[in-house]
């Protein structure tokens, strides 16, 4: 590959990781040239020819030849050799409140604790604003009448965040325990960091279905992720396979670009009723194939493209689908294996056992949001979750 002497940055206006790293990019005063793939598809062909047909933004080429996909800000300082200190200049500081994670309950904790005037660090390890960060429109949260895209949602809650004083800063947590003075000491990826207070407010990500081809064809047609990827499939026919209510708001998004779109529901549809009265006009209109009672044994494909999914009916038939991509809206798993070993407490699935002040087993660390046990998996609560939190915290704090 031909050496570039700036750094090129594949990406599209819709993408939330592109708008991530670009912003890292800008904030360490990095010079790089931007192609929007969407905008400029023979910049699409060039990434797709650079990375053996990956289709994943943000691609990155470095200067060397080196080229990332879909970075984290850690993975893109080490590659780019930048120094820790000058990324994480915090690292050494003993914080009040540290807030581990960027969405709706961590951000909102953070609105209300600087409003209190304790000083917060927020830190996340991917996109700001998590999962909803990614939600296409959010159309249950309170005071936006015609709803609200989910990027918005999350930048307004970001701006508002930091006017009161809270510093966002890319990282990612590893450790979390108790040092000798009672302090927490959060092992990171950019050093040791130490809070009086704690607030774990990691969310959830996308559930696997562990078949054959779901992580071969990864990013080359296996997709999690409707809002960053449905773009690709502007009049191509893909499978979503899920049956839940957001497999089913997925599915709908999705209708904005592909041609065709084939629901594979392992059993039934389990979606609010509104949402399957949506689905059922698609279904008239023939925009939309539903599979119920129906396994999907394997994603295929050849040339690094997937082709088509092979399924099973409930007696037992086999039969194959023709696509072009699959989009997998199976559940969530909380992000909480960091904490295995630390004393918080995990219930079986991997949330955090909180008490009614939302504290863990850990004096001082606190949960809230998607992350917690018993938590509704909305944003809204999210949201009620992170000023409750921020509440206590301060009580904790004073004490």
């Amino acid at each position: 590959m031909d050496l570039v002497d700036e750094i090129v940055l594949f990406g599209a206006d819709w993408c939330p990781d592109c708008h991530r790293s670009i912003d890292f990019l800008n904030k360490m005063k990095i010079k790089f040239i931007y192609h929007d793939i969407d905008k400029q598809p023979e910049y699409k062909k060039k990434m797709l020819e650079l990375t053996e047909g990956r289709n994943v933004i943000p691609t990155i080429i470095l200067p060397n030849g080196n080229i990332l996909q879909e970075p984290s800000n850690q993975e893109l300082s080490k590659a780019l050799g930048l120094d820790i200190d000058q990324i994480n200049s915090q690292n050494k500081s003993i914080h009040e409140l540290i807030i581990i994670g960027g969405g709706p309950a961590a951000l909102t904790a953070a609105i209300y604790t600087t409003r209190e005037r304790i000083e917060t660090l927020v830190l996340e390890k991917g996109v700001v604003g998590g999962m909803a960060a990614v939600t296409d429109i959010i159309d249950n949260y309170p005071g936006f009448e015609e709803g609200i895209s989910g990027i918005d949602l999350s930048d307004h809650l970001q701006k508002q965040a930091e006017r009161f004083g809270a510093v966002i800063d890319y990282n990612e947590v590893l450790e979390i325990s108790k040092d000798s003075a009672g302090l927490k000491k959060l092992k990171t990826v950019n050093g040791d960091l130490y809070a009086r207070a704690v607030l774990i407010a990691t969310g959830s990500d996308y559930k696997k279905v562990k078949i054959p081809g779901e992580e071969e064809y990864f990013a080359r047609g296996v997709h999690y992720c409707a809002t960053c990827d449905g773009a690709f499939y502007r009049d191509k026919k893909i499978a979503v396979i899920g049956g839940g209510n957001s497999a089913i708001q997925e599915t709908l998004f999705l209708t904005r670009f592909a041609s065709h779109i084939d629901l594979l529901v392992r059993s039934s549809i389990k979606a609010s009723d509104i949402l399957q009265e949506k689905i059922e006009q698609y279904v008239k209109e023939g925009k939309i194939t539903v599979y119920l009672q129906t396994k999907t044994l394997a994603i295929e494909g050849e040339n690094n493209e997937v082709k088509s999914v092979l399924i099973e009916n409930k007696s037992g038939k086999k039969s194959q689908i023709k696509v072009d991509g699959v989009f997998v809206f199976v559940g969530l798993d909380p992000n909480s294996k960091f904490l295995i070993g630390s004393g918080v407490q995990l219930d079986e699935i991997g949330f955090i056992k909180t008490d009614n002040n939302l504290q863990t087993a850990i004096d001082g660390v606190f949960a809230a949001g998607d992350i917690r046990s018993g938590a509704t998996m909305q944003i809204a609560s999210a949201v009620g979750e992170g000023a409750t939190a921020a509440l206590k915290i301060r009580h904790y704090l004073e004490d």
